[in-house]
């Protein structure tokens, strides 16, 4: 078959027939496929269009209050996102409140139904904690169990929600160094030191070693009855030493 060539010709060569067999079957050797990519597992975020499954984990937290009452019992029920994966996490998904009393229905409706609908938008809800506790009863607050002081009972809700944060890993309590440790427990040492010689100057002779036993076991289990109001961590651990108001439980001191 004649072929027209209607440019210049360069160059040429001389093809040879073992030369244009090895370049068929070259050609028509099978290509070695790659080894598949391991399909990535899609990270499910919390969203508002998460559909609540039929069984949820929680946790139940009482609520003894002054101002109520009754005690409240709040539930925060929590949904495992990812799970059986490295990006598995634990978020808050819906709250309860259950109570005998019945004057404060409405708001406890409303509030529960609020943060429910936070929890299911997703994104950061550790803001709850900060808002709810900076709430303030105008008749006053408590003091709760331990010597915590609550400024409301929407602030000790507050204090619920922290607690749980912190169960499921969103929240993180800043811990004590040791140093800061060491020097709590030597203030406090110091302080109970110094408590103890006045009563002894004006104490009967006679006297048990039992209730002493009992008293020392007594405190070191709480703070001195005579401490105020720590404005850092809102509790009863604020003792006067050396002119300086120390805190006994978080460290905090008006001197620095």
């Amino acid at each position: 078959m004649a072929i027209k060539i209607g440019g210049k010709i360069k160059g040429y060569s001389v093809e040879k027939p073992n030369e244009k067999a090895a370049q068929v079957s070259t050609s028509l050797a099978p290509v070695a496929a790659a080894p598949p990519e391991p399909p990535l597992a899609e990270v499910i975020q919390m969203h508002e269009k998460v559909e609540r499954p039929d069984t949820l984990i929680g946790a139940t937290y009482k609520i003894k209050s002054p101002l109520f009452e009754h005690a409240l019992y709040v539930t925060i029920n929590d949904i495992v996102l990812n799970q059986g994966t490295p990006h598995e996490s634990r978020r808050p998904f819906e709250i309860f409140i259950n109570s005998k009393n019945m004057d404060h229905f409405q708001w406890i409706v409303a509030l529960t139904r609020i943060m429910s609908a936070v929890f299911r938008k997703g994104g950061d809800v550790t803001f709850l904690v900060e808002e709810l506790k900076a709430v303030f009863d105008p008749r006053g607050g408590y003091f709760k169990a331990g010597g915590v002081y609550m400024p409301s009972i929407v602030a000790e809700l507050g204090a619920v929600i922290e607690q749980h944060l912190k169960l499921i890993g969103l929240l993180h309590d800043p811990e004590l160094s040791p140093e800061q440790r060491a020097l709590i427990a030597e203030k406090r040492a110091a302080y109970e030191q110094g408590a103890k010689k006045k009563p002894e100057v004006a104490a009967a002779p006679e006297r048990s070693a039992a209730p002493a036993e009992s008293a020392a076991e007594t405190s070191a289990a709480a703070f001195p009855p005579g401490a105020t109001l720590c404005h850092k961590c809102n509790t009863a651990a604020m003792v006067l030493m050396d002119g300086c108001s120390t805190c006994l439980n978080c460290g905090y001191s008006k001197c620095g």
